[in-house]
This record gives structure tokens, sequence and C-alpha cells, in this order.
């Protein structure tokens, strides 16, 4: 977690809902955004469409609940089709997110208006950019996902769906999709099915969510996954057409969307991403057994974690830290001395139940260091005998080039300290990381990672990419060697 916001963690860039085939589909959309708020806190669009009014969008800075709540801004927004968006800064911004850059982004063809909401990132982004403004293409934005809609400009293709199967076989990377043109609902995830895509049926019409909980919300019934490399077409009276545009590859789900990303009451690959997460405290519990007092967690990422290290291991689980639920980014204006307070605006120790403790803290990642060293502090304040670390990911020493808002590698504590050297750095009685075969087991691989065939994309802990990332080796970007 970040509580700081110094950009001590690792932050998923985007989430994408869609829904056809219902009145006022726009509350509907600003309703699964709240729901997949955690995946983009930085700004949100919505585009819908009308026959009588035709395309409208609206994109703003902020929060859904501060955006998208006003009668009168939902009302320019009708229609029974709408696509929206949360998001973080994509990889490929250069500088403050600008409006321009906020999707979903929309393009008229000749056969009609479409708009396009992108989670993921385009690996190959900055040479598709280069050869398209070669060829007279002009962007607006800074976005990688602009280029799906420049692509589909420039194909033969007769239909939208079509346009979009041509732009996204050019695409490398990872991308899950979902667009609309006039009567049509579309949802794609590549070839891999890094990112998440889910499908419901709410009434008469159809959703499309990056997870299970935004389905929830609206009272939405989950149907199934979009598959890994499959595209759907959904329309309110045809259903749903299932078309596969790519050569078929084997499946690799990021797995840090077990581990942090996914809100705890979705569901992924028919597993509870809460009880994946309780099961990865069991094996830490297993793996690296310390005497201890009382297993606390680093609200709120840490929690389903620490209640599975207690119950595996016995130490009675405790709220050592307390989260303020009510702290927002503009509480007070950030001068010199209210930064220096840092994490303590956000989390506050509980004194009497910490004094004298052996204490574990389990938390979901170490990115930087820098947040946990000052959580360690306020934990030594408060009187604790002994700070113990248990982190439920495996140490993150390399960055993510498919939609994950890493620090350059040479800024991740792991890319160049051992677990002892951590320690150290850190200041703790003992640190210890879920291994990798431990995180495989937690998510249901009885026999942990098959190193000749990961099944999922783990790359920010092997550095083995499944997607070459030829924008960053361009750019210097080395990638692991066999000595490593």
């Amino acid at each position: 977690m970040d509580p700081d916001g110094d950009g001590d963690t690792l932050h998923e860039e985007c989430g994408v809902f869609g829904v056809v085939g219902v009145a006022d589909a726009a509350n509907f959309v600003a309703l699964g955004l709240h729901a997949l708020q955690h995946r983009g806190q930085e700004a949100g669009g919505i585009v819908t469409y009308d026959p009588e009014h035709g395309f409208n969008s609206a994109r703003k800075f902020g929060y859904v609940r501060d955006n998208f709540t006003s009668q009168s801004l939902m009302e320019t927004l009708p229609g029974a089709l709408g696509i929206g968006h949360v998001r973080y800064s994509t990889s490929g911004s250069k500088g403050p997110t600008q409006l321009r850059d906020v999707q979903p982004f929309f393009g008229e063809f000749s056969m009609g208006g479409a708009a396009i909401a992108h989670n993921g990132n385009i690996t190959n982004a900055n040479a598709l950019r280069r050869e398209l403004i070669d060829r007279g293409s002009i962007f607006q934005s800074s976005s990688d996902s602009e280029c799906i809609i420049h692509l589909m400009a420039r194909s033969l293709q007769r239909d939208i769906p079509s346009r979009m199967e041509d732009a996204l076989r050019r695409v490398e990377g990872a991308f899950s999709v979902v667009a609309m043109t006039r009567t049509k609902l579309i949802g794609v995830r590549d070839p891999l099915g890094v990112r998440p895509l889910v499908l419901g049926r709410v009434g008469d019409g159809w959703v499309l969510s990056s997870e299970t909980c935004a389905l929830d919300i609206i009272g939405a019934e989950f149907v199934r996954e979009i598959e890994p490399g499959e595209m759907v077409v959904i329309t309110p009276d045809g259903g749903v057409e299932s078309i596969r545009p790519f050569r078929p590859r084997r499946a690799r789900f990021c797995i840090f969307e077990h581990v942090y990303f996914s809100r705890p009451d979705s569901i992924i690959g028919g597993r509870s991403v809460y009880e994946t997460r309780r099961q990865i405290g069991v094996e830490l519990a297993r793996e690296a057994p310390v005497e201890a007092d009382i297993v606390c967690p680093v609200p709120d990422s840490g929690t389903p974690a620490a209640i599975g290290f207690s119950q595996e291991s016995g130490i009675p689980y405790a709220m050592g830290i307390i989260r303020n639920q009510y702290m927002g980014r503009t509480f007070i204006e950030p001068t010199e001395q209210i930064r220096n307070m840092g994490v303590r605006l956000k989390l506050n120790v509980n004194r009497a139940l910490i004094r004298g403790k052996r204490v574990i803290l389990v938390d979901d990642s170490v990115v930087r260091g820098t947040t946990s060293r000052k959580i360690k502090e306020m934990i030594l304040d408060a009187g604790a005998a002994e700070v113990h670390f248990r982190i439920a990911s495996p140490p993150t020493a390399w960055p993510c080039f498919y939609g994950v808002d890493t620090p350059q590698r040479e800024k991740l504590l792991a890319a160049s300290m051992s677990e002892d050297e951590m320690r150290d750095h850190l200041a703790v009685d003992s640190l210890k990381f879920i291994s990798l075969d431990g995180l495989y087991r937690a998510v249901g691989e009885a026999k942990g990672r098959d190193p000749e065939r990961p099944q999922y994309c783990d790359a920010c802990f092997s550095g083995e990419y499944p997607v070459e990332p030829s924008d960053q080796i361009e750019q210097g970007f080395r990638l692991k060697t066999a000595a490593e």
C-alpha cells in the first residue's frame, strides 16, 4: 500500500466497464466504475449513444463519486448503450495527465462512430505511433491506447468490429478492451489474457467489466470470463457473438491481480480473490514461521494474508494499525510540515495493543521500501519489542510493462538487494517474502510454478516477460540474462 502517495506501491492503471440494452446506461456505467475505483483514481470517463442525440461523452479528473453523481451531468449522457473507464496514468504518458488523455477515446469512421476504453499497455506503441504519424495520423493524446483508434481508421474492413480485429492484430502487449458502436458493445482480451475481463447479464441487457465486483453493484449475474484471445460482439437482440481474431497462445494471466490489484470480493478464474489472499498468508506462515505475540495487517491490502498467517500459525490476529477511512487526497494543503507527517495522516498505531509485543506485520509488497520503513518506525515508537515483516508476494525486482505503473528497475529495492540486505535496510528483526512456488500454490497450482511453462505472467518477480517489451528495449531496457 502507499499511504504516503510517494510512489512506493504498484498501481493498476485502468478499469473498464460497458453495458448495452438497459435504460439510462450511463447510471449503470457510473456505478460500475465506482466499484472499479481501486483500479484507477486519477480520472474517469463515460461515453453513451442514443439514437436521438448521437454519441455523448464526459471526462473528468478525480473520483467517480465526485463527478458522475450529479443529475445535471448524467442527463447529458442518454442512451441504452455506454462504456466507461477509470485510470491512473499509463506508462506512455509524458508528464501530468491532460484531459485529452482520459478515456474512452472516440473516433468517427465512414460507417459511423466508435468509442474505446483500454486496460493494459501496448508494448510496441512507440513504433506504431511513429509509423502512424509518418502516414499522416494526428494524435490528440499521449496515451498508447489512441493507437488502436488510428489503426482502425486505416483499416480497409467494412465494419467496425472487423476494423478493431485488424487493429488489435498489430498491437503487442496486454489489452482488455471494451468498445461500442451505435448498436454494439464489444469486448476483447489479448491472446495471453494478461488483464481481466468478464461478461455479465443484467435484466435484458449485457455487461462487460474488468472485475466481477462491478457486476454485483448493479445486480448483474456473472456469466463467464472473456477468454484469452477472444472477441465478443454483443447486441441487445442478437446476444453474444464470439470471435477468435488471434493465433492461439498459452494464457499468462497476471498473477499480481490475485495478490493486490483485484478487489477481494471479486472472483478470478473461479477462485475467490479473498480466499487466495488468505491462502497466501497460510503459505507464508508455513514457509517463514517466527515466534511472536500478534499478527497485524498493514491495512487494507495486507488483511486477508494476515488472517491466513494467524490461522495457520496460531498467533493471534490483531488490528495493530488503524486506517483513517476518511483521509482524502486534498484534506489539507501539503506544506512541508504536513508532508513530513507522511504515513501518519492515513495510518495510526493502536498503542495499547502494540506496547511490549513482538509484532508480525503482513503487507502485500515492498517496492521502494520507504513506506515500510515509516510503518516500522511507528510500530517501534509505540513500544513494540520486535518487528517482523512478512510479505504476501515475492520480491518485486522487475518493472511491469503490461498495464501496471511500476518504478524504474533501479528504484525497486529488490533489484539491487538480497532479502537479508533488505531486512538490514528496513532495520527490522526479520523480513521474509513468500516464494514464487508458494504464491503459485496459493493460487491453486499444487506443484508450484512450472519453470518451463509458467502458468501466469509473473515478470515483476521473475524477469521473464511473455511479450517482449520492444519499446522499452529500444530505449535501453536490459532483459534478464541467464546469469540472473
